[in-house]
């Protein structure tokens, strides 16, 4: 699956991916409104206005990028009304030639870890019959159970050609308090980054692993280092606009190609038309708000690479 989504970066000359978290703040009333007159303020108008609003921002930013992140707990909290929202929008994104990186951060102890593992990318057995659930591309993992968390996940990737994102050093403030601690002088985040190197190492696409690491742009020092550490390694960097990532911010996360990164912006790309510089547009068109927010991040990181690289 690496090799598809570097194959995507290179044809559309975007290391970019769209995080579709959508909160109902962020959808314009005219489309609450007409969930809510079909189906009453419930769950179930809910998760039709926030479907409504992912479609109208696919529909206009697909062509322009890689790959999306919708993040699961945007979809959860609106309950099975939500879920059922969030498997739409993946087999959508799919239908749209989109690579779709699930954003769930599970792990847990090796068996639950294999249940997350086949529901999300795998096939589960039903009967004679083998079922995909939600079927995303990539998803996210969280270490924090080590190994026998991990190794499931890395199993269904080679089984099924899909792929991890594992979380190393995150991008909000906190982070620092356990992932900065120093284990025998060193960090705590380059040893879980040595560990993902050698995760990595028994999934390998051509010149990159199915393995990849997750390393906010808020922390372009740690990312530095990490790039080192992780040579064959893609990094998912989360923090870039609303979190106060810039370009700048990102170059030391890619490799001499070019590649090894791709770079999340979510609120920043789906409620852009909220934003002063995009306010032109108005609400009735937030998805080419998007559009035009998207073509700007595209430019930033370019130049930002261009000149670095």
């Amino acid at each position: 699956m690496i090799d598809q989504l570097v194959e995507k970066i290179k044809r559309t000359g975007a290391p970019i991916v769209v995080g579709l978290d959508p909160m109902l703040g962020y959808v314009p009333d005219h489309l609450k409104k007409q969930a809510f007159d079909e189906y009453g303020e419930t769950f179930k108008g809910a998760a039709e206005a926030v479907w409504q609003f992912n479609k109208e921002i696919i529909d206009n930013i697909y062509d322009l990028i890689p790959a999306v992140k919708p993040q699961i707990a945007m979809y959860e909290q609106f309950g099975i009304e939500g879920l059922v929202v969030f498997k739409r929008t993946v087999d959508y994104c799919k239908e749209k030639g989109l690579i779709v990186i699930g954003d769930i951060k599970r792990g847990d102890i090796g068996s639950t870890s294999e249940a997350y593992a086949v529901g999300h990318l795998g096939k589960t057995q039903v009967g004679s019959a083998k079922l995909s659930g939600f079927d995303e591309d990539f998803v996210t993992v969280n270490p924090y159970f080590g190994t026998d968390g991990v190794l499931p996940f890395v199993k269904v990737c080679k089984e099924e050609n899909k792929g991890i994102f594992i979380l190393v050093k995150t991008s909000n403030p906190s982070s620092g308090e356990f992932q900065d601690r120093l284990i025998d002088g060193r960090p705590l985040y380059e040893i879980v980054g040595e560990k993902v190197a050698l995760w990595g190492g028994e999934c390998m696409g051509n010149a990159y692993s199915n393995v990849g690491a997750v390393v906010g742009a808020t922390y372009p020092e740690q990312g530095k280092a990490l790039r080192k550490l992780m040579p064959k390694t893609f990094i998912l960097v989360p923090g870039y606009g609303a979190q106060g990532g810039k370009g700048a911010d990102l170059v030391h996360f890619f490799n001499k190609d070019g590649l090894g990164a791709i770079v999340n912006s979510s609120r920043g790309i789906i409620a852009a038309y909220k934003q002063e510089q995009y306010s032109k547009f108005g609400a009735e068109n937030f998805a080419q708000a998007s559009r035009e927010a998207v073509l700007a991040m595209k430019k930033d990181i370019s130049e930002a690479l261009e000149g670095a690289l």
